[in-house]
């Protein structure tokens, strides 16, 4: 009797997931239903735009032959007057950090303007969504061919370009985290008496700060690719030189250019991982935490703990990083206020939209530009997966498999997708499919980073309790 009653209980408690065997299922719900619907709808889109642009292995493997000549070509690496390239390297690196910095600036305010629970009404929350969203979707090539026709060649219209470029990422994941938030916090502040900045500064950003600064730190990174193709356009920085080497048909010059690039990106990628670690570590506990110290008045001063003083040290840095770019670029800051007359010159020209350049092609060039990029972002995701969760240190195996996949995304971040670009045009011809490989292969640098980074952020708990039960390195991943 008492068996049967157990097995009811236990039949009840499996539910109408249970297939008759004791494994339980998930129940139908709509969420899962409407991610069906999408992953399966984005698999039929991505078929038809391999089959619209003939994408198609076989092409890849019959150019294998001219991508082994051109590496050939490529090797070995020169480099020629190193002094003059170091300068053009600390050039990019200064840009790519200005105009960073420069972003985020415009990037704070517009986001508390842009998410749905700091907007004061909706028409604000749109108009600044609507900015975010122009400043993404116009190219920073743009940007760039804008600013140099209005000022000249020079560092600052490469600043300002990748400045508002970097808005429609900045602002956008700055915004997305405000709206993440816990609202908690702010009825706290609220509730002492606190006013609507009070409530902002005190129960939002200490929340969003960190998810802020790992998003800086990733922007620059960004930033730093971007600069060099800038410099193509007369945008400043070593792009000049690779420019050069890339027109006279000077391969190995090329190359040696590249891997300038990588060093400097693995710097970056140091400090990256060590920023996240300062980030992501829990809070001081015990002795190291210490008593916060009482004033005269009700304000208590925060403990400079080790994380404390970390973050202060990044800020001071930062802020010596800043004066030395205005001052080693010769940045006079007036000069975008006095230059604003040629920008709005120069922008007025691009209205009214012309297409009769284009005429009947437009619409096959738009449908085109959108098989290549959903072709290129599969070939992303799917070389990106496995790659980004070798890549994150509580993930990988071994810690030789770490590094390894480390070292894959970091290489593959800072070869320029133009090199990329250059390279499958060798081996296939001109067309948009050496257009989706350069930019597939060129994406793990962005999504393997995000995986590995994401995986690094998961809660332990179910790792542990899969561990606890017997469950191996594989039961675990999964």
């Amino acid at each position: 009797m008492t068996s049967g009653t157990g097995t009811a209980q236990d039949t009840d408690t499996v539910g109408a997931g249970d297939t008759g065997t004791g494994r339980l299922r998930p129940p139908l719900t709509r969420s899962r239903i409407v991610l069906w619907a999408a992953g399966l709808a984005a698999l039929a889109l991505t078929a038809a735009a391999a089959v619209s642009i003939e994408f198609g292995i076989g092409a890849l493997v019959d150019g294998f032959d001219d991508v082994v000549n051109l590496v050939e070509r490529m090797l070995p690496p020169r480099m020629d007057d190193p002094p003059r390239i170091a300068s053009l390297a600390l050039e990019t690196l200064l840009i790519a950090v200005l105009g960073t910095v420069f972003a985020t600036t415009i990037s704070v305010p517009l986001a508390f303007l842009a998410a749905r629970n700091t907007a004061p009404n909706t028409f604000v929350y749109t108009l600044a969504r609507g900015i975010i969203t122009f400043c993404r979707a116009v190219p920073d090539l743009v940007f760039a061919v804008l600013f140099v026709r209005a000022m000249g060649i020079g560092v600052l219209p490469g600043v300002l370009a990748l400045a508002l470029h970097s808005v429609g990422m900045l602002g956008k994941l700055f915004a997305d985290a405000i709206e993440q938030s816990e609202a908690g916090p702010r009825e706290a502040v609220r509730s002492t008496g606190a006013g609507p900045v009070r409530e902002l500064v005190n129960g939002v950003l200490p929340q969003v700060v960190p998810s802020w600064i790992s998003t800086f730190v990733y922007r620059i990174d960004i930033n730093l690719r971007t600069s060099v193709v800038l410099g193509f356009v007369g945008a400043g920085g070593i792009g000049f030189a690779l420019q050069d080497a890339l027109r006279g048909l000077v391969y190995n010059r090329a190359l040696g250019i590249v891997l300038v690039i990588i060093v400097i990106i693995a710097a970056l990628e140091l400090a990256s991982i060590a920023i996240r670690r300062l980030l992501l570590r829990p809070a001081d506990r015990g002795g190291e935490r210490g008593q916060p110290s009482v004033g005269t008045g009700p304000r208590v001063t925060p403990p400079w703990t080790t994380e404390r003083l970390s973050k202060a040290a990044f800020a001071c840095l930062l802020a010596v990083a800043i004066g030395y770019a205005f001052v080693s670029l010769r940045i006079n800051p007036l000069d975008v206020f006095t230059s604003l007359g040629d920008v709005v010159d120069v922008a007025g020209r691009l209205v009214p939209p012309d297409f009769t350049m284009v005429g009947d092609q437009l619409g096959e060039a738009v449908v085109e530009t959108l098989a290549i990029g959903m072709v290129a972002t599969a070939i992303g995701v799917v070389l990106s997966l496995p790659i980004g969760l070798l890549a994150a240190r509580n993930v990988a195996p071994h810690r030789a498999v770490y590094w390894a996949a480390r070292s894959l995304v970091l290489v593959v971040r800072a070869i320029p997708e133009l090199i990329l670009a250059v390279v499958f045009v060798a081996a296939i011809g001109l067309g948009p499919i050496a257009g989706a490989c350069a930019l597939g292969l060129g994406s793990i640098g962005f999504l393997g980073k995000l995986v590995a980074d994401a995986a690094e952020e998961i809660d332990p708990g179910p790792r542990e309790a899969v561990r606890s039960v017997g469950g191996g390195w594989w039961k675990e991943l999964f």
